[in-house]
């Protein structure tokens, strides 16, 4: 592989081996602490903004920098990197111009330092992802629709979209009418965890990784992981102290599991 632009194979290397190492950092941390935003929001973590606002503000810088890493040389791109993007923009359009929008706020806050966070997360994925796709097309010709490793990778993709979603909606649901406050979600994927929606856009980025089959594609798979598994865990704990009649048998994250 020759990186052609701004900076050398090399250097990119060891940026993305420094980027996948810290999630390893980052993870057991998450463990530790929660992250003071949604059901968790405190204001011990600064000043706080509109969690509306915060959510759009926070998820659009991605789409920008991976569309500018990809598109930035006039590169020939491949077919099959054309359908990376399409899936990945498909994610994106979803989480900041429609999911935002569907959140029933109800005067809820981010802390501003959260959103920091997620910018430096967003901005180094759409740079990992964008850069190396743009240098790389060339490794993925119209025979890679045919490769195990796509078709695997978009009925995964495609499965967990479709979990995250439809959980997504069921959760939306609860507030029907008017109501307000947390009710515990049943039935479905519910029955077995607390957040089938994260285990959903696990499993999405999960086939990406695969159908990508790239270092950067992983190292989002990683990251996903590293952020939404502690993420729920937080959610799964929250639900048992809020109601004492919270099902026993029901895991985190993965059906069985955890």
């Amino acid at each position: 592989m020759l990186f052609l632009g701004m900076i050398s194979e090399d250097t990119f290397n060891y940026l993305l081996y420094a980027w996948i190492a810290l999630a390893f950092i980052v993870f057991p941390i998450l463990l530790r602490i929660t992250a003071p935003y949604g059901r968790h929001t405190t204001n011990t973590w600064g000043p706080t903004i509109n969690n509306r606002l915060g959510w759009v503000l926070m998820e659009l810088p991605v789409i920008v920098v991976f569309s500018y890493f990809l598109f930035r040389n006039d590169n020939n791109l491949s077919y099959p990197v054309l359908v990376f993007y399409a899936l990945f923009m498909l994610h994106y359009f979803n989480r900041v111009f429609i999911f935002p929008f569907r959140i029933k706020t109800n005067g809820k806050q981010i802390p501003i330092s959260i959103i920091v966070l997620a910018l430096f997360f967003n901005i180094s994925n759409g740079f990992f992802n964008g850069y190396w796709l743009s240098e790389n097309s060339q490794l993925y010709d119209n025979s890679w629709f045919y490769d195990p490793r796509f078709i695997i990778g978009i009925i995964l993709f495609f499965t967990g979209m479709a979990i995250n979603i439809k959980a997504d909606n069921k959760l939306f649901s609860l507030r029907k009418g008017g109501k307000k406050g947390y009710f515990i979600p049943r039935g479905w994927l519910f029955k077995y965890i607390s957040s089938p929606n994260l285990f959903g856009e696990i499993i999405e980025w999960t086939g990406w990784a695969i159908l990508c089959w790239c270092l950067p594609s992983f190292s989002f798979a990683l990251w996903t992981f590293a952020n939404l598994v502690p993420r729920a865990i937080d959610h799964h704990r929250w639900y048992k102290r809020r109601f004492d009649d919270y099902p026993a048998n029901r895991k985190a994250v993965f059906p069985y599991l955890v």
